[in-house]
């Protein structure tokens, strides 16, 4: 047995709409996009992750830039499997990594479907994963974030990615009740893209609206610590000439309200569904922010003042879901009731 885990290999993979996340031996070791670009013609695979981003938006007709996750699961199941293979051939490079027996755990929205968990099994299967299990993306939060997910208290869960945003409450190593939105860091990017077209008449791409998005995205119109304006460059749409403005905090605020209002209805109703004495746990601890929608100024404050209930923002909250997809792998004897 201890030969068999000698040759064991363990991977665990935050497999995000936006990035993706492989943990090896306690230590992320690829963090990239996840976006691959490919040959129109031959079909192959040109750059997975950050050099495909670099391409995104710049390509010609032989090059498609893919994303191959939508909403939180696999939209383009060929892209998927080959963005996993080349994502985990990039540890080669870095460590010592073989695989003659690779177990992996992936995390994943705890509201898809059991069709879309298999494209998820199967693509990491066909990625060279001998043993694959899936972890809800609120539980991986939470063990990330250092909750003890085994004991019966009540912990309330808000996981903000790129494509979905996961609402649960987490006791005794099970999901209570759960709220899954396909509103998240995607939602935002396209309301910034739609803002800047319908008031300031400039079109701008995903990757200068994510670049909005980090640099002034806000909850709300008013910030302690403001940041500076920031100056944006697109396309005029009345005279067709590129041309340069700049936005403020406050007009991304507006542009993100009525998104970041769908969040809070389904926080709302996440607490409705509650059980009781949950309920009173959830009252004295509070709600937890994880995922890189959580880095958005002052959301913390937002979702505090309409649940009246504290709100604690991670730390480093980009990583808590790959920390604790990590941390159930390594205990994944123990864990494994919460793995799929």
């Amino acid at each position: 047995m201890a030969l068999f885990n000698f040759f064991t290999q363990e991977l665990a993979i935050d497999l995000g709409t936006a990035n993706t996340l492989i943990v090896y031996k306690d230590e992320v070791v690829v963090d990239e996009p996840s976006i691959v670009a490919r040959n129109r013609t031959s079909n192959e695979i040109m750059a997975i992750g950050h050099q495909a981003m670099q391409m995104h938006g710049k390509t010609h007709e032989d090059i498609k830039t893919i994303r191959p996750l939508k909403d939180g699961v696999i939209a383009d199941f060929e892209a998927a499997e080959q963005m996993l293979r080349g994502m985990i051939g990039m540890i080669d490079r870095k460590k010592k990594f073989f695989t003659p027996y690779l177990r992996t755990v992936i995390c994943i929205p705890s509201g898809i479907t059991e069709v879309e968990k298999r494209a998820v099994k199967d693509s990491a299967e066909k990625a060279g994963a001998k043993e694959v299990y899936l972890i809800p993306e609120p539980m991986a939060a939470a063990i990330g974030i250092g909750i003890d997910v085994e004991e019966p208290i009540g912990n309330m869960i808000i996981d903000i990615g790129g494509g979905t945003t996961e609402i649960a409450v987490i006791a005794l190593a099970g999901i209570v009740c759960d709220q899954s939105i396909r509103i998240a860091g995607d939602e935002f990017t396209s309301d910034i893209m739609e803002y800047m077209r319908r008031e300031h008449n400039i079109l701008i791409g995903e990757r200068s609206a994510e670049n909005i998005k980090i640099q002034v995205g806000s909850a709300s119109a008013e910030l302690e610590n403001p940041p500076e304006d920031y100056p944006v460059n697109g396309r005029d749409l009345m005279t067709g000439i590129p041309k340069q403005i700049t936005v403020s905090y406050q007009e991304i605020a507006g542009a993100l309200d009525k998104s970041i209002a769908k969040i809070e209805e389904s926080i709302l109703k996440a607490l409705e569904i509650t059980p009781p004495e949950l309920a009173a746990d959830i009252y004295q601890k509070g709600l937890f922010l994880t995922g890189g929608g959580a880095l958005i100024r002052g959301l913390d404050k937002r979702i505090s003042k309409k649940t009246k209930l504290p709100v604690y923002v991670a730390e480093d909250p980009l990583k808590a879901v790959a920390r604790g997809t990590a941390l159930a792998l390594k205990n994944y004897q123990r864990l494994k009731v919460l793995m799929q």
